[in-house]
């Protein structure tokens, strides 16, 4: 069983900053892309930025120059740096992870429970 676990969601004020961070843990072989994604309340979920398993990234354009992906040295956790927050960037943030369980096996989704950032005065 594979499981993703994030921290580092809040309130925080407009122009401030937040860091998400999130972990993959359990039995697995390796993880290929690993992302962030967003939905707002009555929203449709939304891609905010994934990076490969190299260094790769990509971004939604609403977040281009705010935000920045990056993994950790051991490839199983994700960070976004999210500066210069504004009121729309509230949202619950999930992590998502394309996940091999063996070595030649199909990449499979998985997804974190959830962090709430709230941008608010």
């Amino acid at each position: 069983q594979v499981q993703l676990a994030e921290s580092g969601g809040g309130l925080v004020q407009p122009g401030g900053s937040l860091r998400l961070s999130c972990t993959a843990s359990g039995s697995f072989a390796s993880i290929n892309a690993m992302g962030w994604y967003r939905q707002a309340p009555g929203e449709e979920r939304e891609r905010v930025a994934t990076i490969s398993s190299g260094t790769t990234t990509n971004y939604v354009d609403s977040v281009k120059g705010r935000f920045t992906i990056s993994r950790g040295d051991a490839k199983n956790t994700v960070h976004l740096q999210m500066n210069s927050l504004k009121p729309e960037d509230t949202a619950v943030y999930y992590c998502n992870a394309a996940v091999r369980l063996s070595i030649w096996g199909t990449p499979y989704d998985y997804w974190g429970q959830g962090t709430q950032v709230t941008v608010s005065a």
